[in-house]
């Protein structure tokens, strides 16, 4: 997660490269080569995380009227492997793999967002809740099975308990949510690992809580580069 220049990035139709690290595409496999240097203490990062994708996705979703933001599942269902040299860890399961992309800055777009994924045995349901910058509301679901897509409705949402930057969290769920831990707590962001309700049955969710509008505050941009470094 380093931020640098337009002369150390090089793009191709497999392989897309940011200084030391690249992510290449081969068959159905994702390579991902990580060399970096960890913030605010800078021990190396190195190793590759190798994901698996036995469908391939391109069904993009406009987040705005106007077209300058779209959200795409590449491979909502996938297997991972990691292994890393430093620090020495390795592991394997499953998988997702999503992007967006846009002709504009997300901030100047969105002012809020939540997202929410989960994997059944063959399935995987994602559900975004997005707040444009112009006040509209965008909320939608999205089901993957064996590579179609259709609709999924969109449960009501229900709010978890206060984290440490004061950040709100509502999980869309037939039921209040239950929060097995929080994976991150930034200011402006935050990911949880948390038990929903979805079509009557339990499941576990990986979920996501963005404010743009915290993002833009001019202390948090202060506070960015201590772990985003900014290379030239």
């Amino acid at each position: 997660m380093t931020e640098r220049g337009s002369a150390q990035v090089n793009r191709t139709a497999e392989v897309f490269q940011v200084g030391p690290s690249s992510m290449t595409w081969k068959d159905d496999v994702l390579t991902i080569a990580v060399k970096e240097r960890c913030m605010p203490v800078p021990f190396p990062l190195r190793g590759h995380i190798k994901l698996t994708a036995p469908n391939i996705y391109n069904s993009p979703v406009m987040l705005k009227a106007a077209g300058q933001h779209f959200w795409c599942a590449v491979a909502p269902h996938a297997r991972v492997q990691v292994e890393f040299e430093r620090p020495n860890i390795s592991w394997s399961g499953a998988a997702y793999h999503d992007m967006n992309h846009g002709d504009e800055p997300l901030e100047k777009g969105f002012k809020h967002w939540t997202w929410q994924r989960s994997h059944a045995t063959h399935a995987t349901a994602v559900i975004y809740n997005v707040s444009r910058r112009d006040g509209s509301q965008l909320a939608f679901g999205r089901k993957f099975q064996d590579g179609s897509v259709t609709e999924y409705a969109v449960p009501d949402s229900h709010p978890l308990p206060p984290c440490r930057w004061g950040m709100s969290r509502a999980v869309a769920s037939d039921a209040p949510p239950h929060l097995l831990s929080t994976l991150e707590d930034a200011p402006f962001y935050t990911r949880n690992h948390v038990e929903v309700t979805l079509d009557g049955k339990p499941r576990e969710a990986f979920h996501e809580s963005l404010s743009l509008d915290r993002f833009t505050h001019p202390l948090v941009q202060l506070m960015l580069p201590f772990r985003m470094p900014r290379r030239g």
